[in-house]
């Protein structure tokens, strides 16, 4: 079938450290500290969080405003980051796996905290690429309604010889060529999906499905801690301006009501925590008080037949009654504090002439409408460090109209299937440094900025076509900007 794309309840001895160990790891790491002071103010992409950093390391380093007790759960929530996930009551790792996932730890995903990268041509997506599945209809939460057979995610990995995995994606791509006014060409490739090995049946011509390569995770205690009110101004704001940036409104587990969108391609999650969570039960399949059902539709079987870790003893016994979630609060509060708190680089290159004529450039172009140059974070932030601080993201949090050319015919709560969160584009010239690629929108199929800016569609085309349209110096001059982001 081929589609065209428009906290662990046990850790083994070995696995274990100890804390003054962890806490020296965590002051070992390049800090924050220090260099947000000694920077431009022009390159100071996060005020205090800001790091000079710019290695491969650049997406890792722990903010200076850190205490004791945050430090700690720092260097924990690193190092569960980095742990394996193993089948209860192997040894080894943390017990939870599956029985049907995709990967076996968060930074099989998020190498080095970035980005992923798409497959190549015939390539299998593995290794933080995914496909999203439903068909039409919505859950009673109003979120896209799950495939009966395969979920809401097609698990390509099992347990070995007892669980099968449901099947797999293999991506290929065709090119479409694009003219600049001036004569250069550049050509896009148009992924599409075959879907092999389907272990419980076809998909079905009413399957929506979509491809989502993991993002970089710099940064993204900084854009929670950005009121609700500044988003929903920039929504009023953008709308006199014609770009109609518009909020998605999803279902805040935790808090069980309603709650504003904030991470995710469609921007589908409210919080960290939340996005933390579904994440180690999509990809790992490991439950959390927020999602204590595993990863088993009714026909798989043999998923549901495995003991569910959450029942395991310390001691190596599956069949306890009471539910304890395989990722235990503890665990899931550290790697949340994790991501809050890790720096993000500082620009680069902010006083060469090309760069300021480029920054020009994309405020003229309008592409500062959707990618935000500047926001605030508010008064109360879940690190104290956090709040009031002036941040350069370059993303409003909002949901754009990307055109026909980006939709994947999936809707995402109130996102249609034409719509994607604007993406935040500090680090963007670092993506190289850090993930060895820059693979570029929802699912990887712009290779550099220069083909993600040409996939620009809909409320993003003028943009685009003043960006096609601008002589060869001045389309550098952009990039040297948004590569200094």
């Amino acid at each position: 079938m081929m589609w065209n794309i428009r906290t662990g309840l046990h850790l083994a001895t070995g696995a274990r450290r100890s804390l003054a160990a962890l806490v020296a790891v965590c002051a070992a790491a390049p800090l924050a500290m220090g260099g947000s002071d000694t920077l431009d103010p022009a390159a100071l992409s996060a005020g205090s969080f800001t790091t000079p950093e710019a290695g491969p390391n650049a997406f890792s380093v722990p903010i200076a405003m850190l205490d004791r007790e945050q430090a700690e759960a720092f260097a924990k929530g690193r190092e569960q980051f980095n742990e394996a996930w193993v089948v209860a009551p192997q040894a080894g790792g943390v017990w939870g796996l599956g029985p049907t996932f995709n990967e076996d730890r968060c930074a099989h995903c998020h190498a080095n905290n970035g980005r992923a990268k798409a497959p190549d041509s015939g390539q299998e997506a593995e290794l933080g690429m995914l496909v999203r599945l439903s068909i039409p209809g919505a859950t009673q939460y109003g979120g896209p309604n799950p495939h009966p057979a395969y979920g809401d995610q097609l698990q390509n990995r099992g347990i070995p010889d007892r669980v099968p995995a449901e099947g797999r994606a293999i991506f290929t791509y065709t090119t479409r060529e694009v003219s600049f006014a001036d004569g250069e060409k550049a050509n896009l490739r148009i992924p599409s999906i075959e879907f092999q090995d389907l272990q419980f049946g076809e998909l079905g011509r009413d399957i929506m499905i979509s491809p989502r390569i993991a993002p970089a995770v710099v940064g993204m205690g900084l854009l929670e801690a950005v009121p609700e009110e500044t988003i929903l101004n920039l929504a009023k704001e953008e709308e006199k301006l014609g770009v109609g940036g518009k909020p998605n409104y999803v279902w805040d587990y935790e808090a069980d009501r309603i709650a504003l969108g904030r991470f995710g391609w469609k921007a589908n999650q409210p919080s960290l925590r939340q996005q933390t969570a579904a994440a180690f039960l999509g990809d790992i399949g490991a439950t959390t008080y927020m999602f204590p059902e595993e990863n088993c539709p009714a026909v798989q079987r043999q998923c549901l037949d495995v003991p569910s870790a959450s029942k395991c003893g310390g001691q190596g016994g599956c069949t306890g009654n009471a539910f304890r979630p395989e990722v235990i609060p503890s665990r899931l509060n550290n790697i949340t504090l994790y991501l809050q708190a890790l720096a993000v680089p500082a620009r680069r290159n902010v006083n060469d002439p090309d760069v300021k004529r480029g920054e020009q450039l994309f405020a003229e172009a309008r592409c500062s409408a959707c990618h935000t140059p500047e926001l605030k974070t508010g008064a109360h932030t879940a690190l104290p460090s956090a709040a009031n601080l002036v941040i350069h993201p370059y993303t409003d949090l909002l949901l754009h109209d990307m055109g026909e050319g980006l939709a994947d015919g999936r809707p995402d709560f109130k996102a249609n299937e034409r719509e994607w969160r604007t993406p935040p584009l500090w680090g963007i010239g670092l993506l190289r440094t850090v993930s060895g690629q820059s693979d570029l929108l929802h699912d990887g199929r712009a290779r550099n900025v220069t083909e993600a800016i040409l996939w620009h569609g809909g409320q993003a085309e003028k943009s685009r076509e003043a960006y096609r349209t601008m002589p060869k110096s001045d389309r550098e001059a952009l990039l040297k900007f948004v590569e200094s982001l």
